[in-house]
């Protein structure tokens, strides 16, 4: 029963009960949220990782805890992403379609309505990625210690300094806390990785360093020895972070409140090399998400059948804390509160992806729909001519295709697509997650390819996201260039702004 019911009402209906001793009183539970950033879910051993040893403390969680293996975000890149983690509204309604921030927005977003139901809202890292501007309405920035000395963020002790912060000014204030936590690692600089590649000293050393003869390259990816050191010193920062979240738990453990605290554990997207990041494939969207739950969840318990999405995380939270807000009717994803609980719901065969600019504020709109066994890719941009502009295009994994591009067919191919893309992907996931044979052209997948579109362009349009027309009128090449020429002019505008804004005193 929610708090927004008559609670005169409820409460004198629970003293009775309680008096009578037929119920416990039972408050909603402490919330923690813990993020990793640019982490791909098969990084870990809990969601099948072939390297030994690159996550034993989220390993250990996932065995008390419940696991989703058809989780989504929304969105490769990490402050839209983000952005509509917390809002439960997609990119194109909450107005963070990029890395320009949302200075007048319209509607609350986790730390309002945690606020609002009693909550100590508090947050560690990644804040102007995480709300709409700044500063913003957190009752507490956990970045710095009680002395002012800002935490290193790839400094694993930290993480639980700051945890501990969190928790005990909660207490002080007399509330139950929301604390979200958000993990730098494995997101670049990789640990002992500097410019251009080189190996640097780090001090903040993991607890455990891999070698790159021992890591796996993911099949999305070509193999050679530059690219497993890349890789190497990714892993290493995934075991990084690890030991951050170690240290998160740690101090829940030391702080007593562990058995009363919903503990909910996420990627914002995936690993930050080619074909993953800034991207809408399979490795580019599927989150590592584990919940638990005490006293709900079920200790090592799977979710195999459900897909659910970060737009579905705010209402989800908000049952959580039994809080029941008006904004919720407006909220674009879906509760899924009571999969916790061992339940089913319907309408969980497919989730909506959204992705429409970088950093640089360069355009490339995308959208896709994703099943438990197919991906489904829009690429309203790719023309053959226009070049995709993204981070990962700076790292040695980058680099190194490019170099080998010029005497390796095949890896010129995989270049030709990374730059320009196809107006249309397909891939069958369940056989093929690295996302390698496009089946758009394949006589037996044209009605399937049909049928995802179609879907495709239903779901967006109801959630008015502006590219519905393209999808609904495929053939008009004029409609998509003309659509690509306002998005081109918008990104220039938007640039020049930038560069005054910079220019002014």
């Amino acid at each position: 029963m929610f708090r927004s019911l008559s609670r005169s009402l409820i409460y004198a209906l629970s003293s009775v009960l309680i008096f009578a001793g037929l119920i416990q009183a039972k408050d909603p539970p402490n919330v923690l949220i813990v993020t990793v950033d640019d982490m791909s879910a098969d990084s870990l051993g809990s969601f099948g990782c072939s390297l030994q040893g690159t996550s034993p403390n989220i390993d250990s969680f996932a065995k008390q805890s419940m696991r989703f293996n058809h989780a989504h975000v929304i969105v490769g890149n990490c402050m839209p992403g983000r952005n509509i983690m917390w809002s439960g509204l997609f990119s194109h309604v909450n107005g963070v379609e990029g890395f320009v921030q949302n200075r007048d927005p319209d509607y609350l977003v986790l730390c309002d309505l945690a606020k609002s139901a009693g909550y100590f809202a508090a947050i560690r890292g990644k804040v102007s990625h995480s709300t709409p501007y700044l500063p913003y309405a957190w009752d507490a920035i956990l970045d710095s210690d009680e002395s002012g000395n800002k935490y290193h963020n790839k400094d694993a002790e930290g993480y639980g300094a700051s945890t501990r912060q969190g928790i005990a000014m909660a207490k002080k204030a007399g509330k139950p806390f929301c604390l979200m936590v958000n993990i730098s690692d494995p997101h670049k600089p990789f640990y002992a990785q500097g410019k251009g590649g080189a190996t640097v000293d780090d001090r903040h050393v993991p607890s455990r360093v891999f070698e790159a003869s021992e890591v796996p390259v993911p099949g999305f990816l070509p193999e050679d020895m530059p690219i497993r050191k890349e890789l190497a010193h990714y892993y290493s920062s995934v075991r990084r972070a690890d030991d951050c979240f170690g240290e998160i738990m740690s101090a829940l453990q030391d702080s007593g409140q562990q058995e009363n605290t919903f503990v909910m554990f996420l990627s914002d997207h995936g690993m930050p090399l080619p074909f993953a990041k800034t991207q809408l494939y399979h490795h580019s969207t599927h989150t590592p998400l584990i919940v638990r739950w005490p006293g709900v969840t079920k200790p090592g318990s799977v979710d195999e059948q459900h897909m659910v999405s970060a737009v579905d995380f705010v209402p989800t939270l908000l049952d959580v804390m039994e809080y029941e807000h008006p904004q919720a009717a407006r909220l674009q994803g879906k509760s899924f509160a009571s999969l916790i609980r061992g339940e089913r719901q319907s309408g969980r065969d497919f989730v909506i992806l959204q992705y429409n600019e970088n950093s640089g504020r360069n355009r490339h709109p995308m959208r896709g729909i994703h099943t438990p066994r197919y991906l489904y890719l829009y690429n309203a941009w790719s023309d053959g001519v226009r070049k995709f502009a993204t981070a990962t295009t700076g790292t040695v994994t980058y680099r190194q295709m490019v170099k080998r591009a010029a005497q390796e067919e095949d890896i010129a191919a995989r270049l030709h697509l990374f730059d320009h893309r196809v107006v249309e992907e397909l891939f069958d996931v369940e056989n093929d997650p690295d996302c390698l044979n496009n089946l758009v052209d394949d006589p037996n997948m044209q009605g399937k390819k049909l049928q995802l579109r179609k879907q495709l362009a239903e779901s967006l349009g109801r959630l008015k996201d502006p590219i519905t027309p393209l999808l609904a009128n495929f053939e008009d090449d004029e409609l998509r260039n003309e659509y690509m020429a306002k998005e081109d002019a918008r990104a220039a505008a938007a640039r020049r702004n930038r560069g005054k804004r910079k220019q002014s005193p």
